[in-house]
């Protein structure tokens, strides 16, 4: 740092504007922006601070800074820091960009600042014509950086929109056929529906397919595991459990079991969501939100079955027959309507064999740019670190 830098506490060198309820000033057809911590949420006919402020969050999220270039109001959760003459706006933002807020937070619920700590924060200043040559080469490096993260995530939604494809092409048999038509299956695919695939087709999907309510009451810390919808995670079954019930408690409820290679889908909030069942979970409980599914494994494969959920015709099908007035919602007439397109065990097998490769190239490349994204952070950090130890400029 050179010798023309100075140490100051923030409260020299800003004023610190607290925030005010806006529930008198609120009105929708206002002049000003309403700010909180996490940014816009309504306009009012008065303001608080002046244009080029840096908002810090005084309670909930106090370590994302917001830079705002006009008048606005702050809410009583934010703190507007506004600079004095002798520091440039935008050398204040960054700073606060690249300082850990969470390191004062003295809370033990939600985080929190005080006017206080933010006043004793000590930061290195320069003179006005350097501020301002380090604002200009953070933001040439950052708009570089940005440029880079944008690639990034537009490689991410390709990679997205490319699953989806490899699906809808696997269940048209494109993957395991030559010369497929549009809207036609290969020679030897046929429709058909669930009960075809069931372990018994007698009984539908079996005694109890859709799993207990329970009482709160009943929910204990160990014991035999009771699934629910968090446990599905794109076609893979997460782990840890969160709620379990004792052993007699699971043998009144043998009726809602599982074994291992049965399916289980969510029936409400995200629909559809799907998973196969490990062995290690065999005679756990399946919630009232889930749906069991035992398939007939010398007429289906499993992972072809979770496969068809995740995309092409059916995965449509189920969103399209869901949609409901106010919540989505899976039932069982629902279920028995879907039409699957179904071909051989063997080309089953290769088909999920295709899927797999594909995917799991795609797997790797998203595993690629999110550390990529991540380094893209860090290197923001280190940018932020050396403008203002004087390394920058």
């Amino acid at each position: 740092m050179n010798s023309n830098w100075q140490i100051k506490r923030l409260g020299e060198v800003c004023e610190i504007k607290s925030g005010k309820n806006q529930k008198n000033v609120i009105n929708t057809y206002g002049k000003y922006p309403i700010y909180g911590s996490s940014g816009i949420f309504g306009y009012a006919d008065e303001f608080i601070c002046d244009e080029n402020t840096t908002i810090i969050g005084r309670k909930g999220t106090i370590n994302s800074p917001i830079y705002v270039t006009t008048k606005f109001w702050n809410v009583d959760t934010a703190f507007g820091l506004c600079a004095k003459e002798n520091l440039n706006s935008k050398f204040l933002y960054y700073f606060c960009l690249g300082f850990n807020f969470k390191k004062l937070d003295k809370s033990t619920t939600i985080p929190s600042l005080s006017k206080g700590d933010l006043l004793s924060i000590q930061l290195n200043i320069p003179p006005l014509d350097t501020q301002q040559a380090i604002v200009s080469k953070i933001e040439e490096l950052f708009s570089e950086l940005d440029k880079g993260i944008e690639d990034l995530k537009t490689a991410q939604q390709q990679l997205k929109t490319y699953r989806q494809s490899v699906l809808k092409w696997a269940f048209e048999g494109r993957l395991t056929n030559e010369n497929v038509k549009d809207d036609e299956l290969p020679e030897g695919w046929m429709w058909t529906n669930i009960e075809f695939l069931l372990v018994d087709k007698k009984k539908g999907m079996g005694t109890g397919p859709f799993g207990t309510m329970l009482k709160k009451s009943e929910h204990q810390k160990r014991g035999v595991p009771v699934l629910g919808i968090e446990n599905i995670g794109e076609g893979v079954f997460q782990m840890p459990n969160k709620i379990f019930v004792t052993n007699q408690k699971a043998i009144e409820l043998k009726n809602f079991k599982v074994k291992e290679n049965d399916i289980i889908i969510s029936r409400s909030g995200t629909v559809g969501e799907i998973c196969l069942l490990p062995k290690a979970m065999e005679n756990s409980i399946i919630s009232t939100n889930l749906i069991r599914v035992s398939l007939n494994l010398e007429f289906i494969n499993p992972k072809y079955f979770v496969y068809l959920f995740q995309g092409g015709k059916v995965r449509q099908q189920v969103y399209d027959l869901c949609k409901g007035s106010s919540r989505a919602f899976l039932n069982q007439t629902i279920l028995n309507s879907l039409d699957f397109p179904y071909c051989s065990l063997q080309e089953q097998n290769q088909v999920v064999q295709e899927i797999e490769s594909r995917l799991s190239v795609a797997d790797k490349m998203e595993e690629s740019i999110a550390q990529s994204l991540q380094q893209a952070e860090a290197l923001r950090q280190s940018i932020l670190k050396k403008a203002f130890s004087g390394e920058l400029v």
